[in-house]
């Protein structure tokens, strides 16, 4: 299959794929979270809004929610994602989808994430010719409309919203992936689209000084996880040459290297310049990639012990298990009897387990610069004006 046929595939899969409880917590100065982004961080928000694609969601579906919940409930994986772990290692409920239709009451933070969403605005695209774009109306620049929205139901004068707000964490991301999926569908390069790279950078940092203008003390920015590592980028490109993957991971190296480690690494440079401007607050960046990696090099001494390629949850006649007409939460499609012993879930996104191992890494250490648990105390060696 081409690449573009590939990405196209991606996308859609991104689009429409889009859990409570409790846990040993820790004590922290956070007393609430606001969470925006895409599939990574939705906690149900598309389930309940759909898209111009597709009323229905497959995490709607069976097997999702397996693992923890029991039932599905708009996340993309078996169980909790990372922003799940967070919240419950934080002594917090889990992060409610802003859309939920009852008991709307976020004085303990909500979730703007939608699946599928754009960091960038749909009359971007519109105006620069992109006519292979939807209006789901749930780009970055609308979540933030949305919590502007929800903001005097939280606090109502000045001082009361900088305290609340600087007592809260705020996730902004991960966000840009569906982006650069819709260029490329779109028939740009890879170089092409890292002319577009700037304008991303630039909305997410804007979005950060917009929180930062409404009281904001802490911010987590997440970077964008190894596509190239998916068995769905995987699954169709059994044919390409030895060359075209790394023989230490078995990833596509062009997805990996000069799509999201390009993003990261123009990411990491935004953060710097915004600490730079903002010394008071607590800019956190926090790696996708790196874990995601790790685990696929180390699975076994993880725990994983199944193929860390394979996707739990499918129906490929392929080492991968992945099938384009047959994904994870259609009719007829099974999953593994055990997640946690697979790092990928339905071939795009991961697994529970997985998502604990990197919520740890960002809570922690190694993976999040400085580690959310320690950024109330602690310098950032990223942030430093050596």
């Amino acid at each position: 299959m081409k690449l573009m046929d590939l990405l196209m595939l991606f996308f859609l899969l991104l689009l429409p794929l889009s859990c409570l409880g409790q846990s040993n917590s820790i004590s922290s100065n956070y007393s609430a979270i606001f969470s925006f982004g895409d599939s990574y961080a939705d906690t149900g928000n598309l389930a309940i809004i759909g898209s111009p694609v597709s009323k229905n969601s497959l995490t709607l579906a069976p097997p999702y929610g397996v693992t923890f919940f029991h039932h599905p409930t708009g996340r993309c994986s078996d169980g909790r994602i990372v922003l799940d772990f967070i919240a419950q290692d934080l002594g917090l409920p889990l992060v409610e989808p802003y859309w939920k239709l009852d008991n709307r009451n976020f004085i303990q933070g909500a979730n703007f994430a939608v699946s599928g969403a754009l960091a960038l605005d749909y009359e971007f695209y519109v105006e620069n010719n992109f006519t292979n774009v939807e209006n789901a109306n749930t780009s970055l620049n609308v979540q933030l409309a949305w919590f502007e929205q929800l903001k005097p139901s939280l606090c109502s004068t000045p001082k009361q919203c900088k305290d609340y707000f600087g007592r809260s964490l705020f996730v902004l991301g991960e966000i840009g992936a569906d982006d650069y999926m819709l260029m490329m569908m779109a028939g740009l390069s890879i170089e092409e689209i890292k002319a577009y790279v700037p304008i991303i950078m630039e909305t997410i940092s804007n979005a950060a000084e917009r929180l930062i203008e409404h009281g904001a003390m802490a911010i987590v920015i997440p970077g964008e996880s190894p596509s190239g590592c998916f068995p769905v980028s995987l699954a169709q490109n059994t044919s390409r040459p030895k060359s075209d993957y790394d023989l230490e991971t078995g990833c596509l190296k062009e997805l990996n290297e000069q799509q999201a480690a390009y993003h990261n690494t123009e990411l990491l440079k935004a953060i710097k310049k915004l600490r730079l401007k903002y010394p008071h607050v607590k800019l956190i960046y926090a790696d996708y990639y790196r874990p995601v990696i790790d685990l696929i090099k180390s699975s076994e001494s993880y725990g994983f012990t199944e193929t860390p390629l394979k996707a739990c949850c499918g129906k490929g006649e392929n080492q991968y298990n992945f099938n384009q007409s047959e994904v994870c939460g259609m009719p007829n499609v099974n999953y593994c009897q055990n997640p946690s012993s697979f790092v990928s879930w339905d071939g795009v996104h991961l697994t529970e387990g997985a998502y604990r191992h990197i919520a740890t890494s960002w809570l922690k250490g190694p993976y999040a610069d400085p580690p959310i648990l320690t950024a109330h105390s602690t310098s950032n060696s990223l942030f430093s004006s050596k």
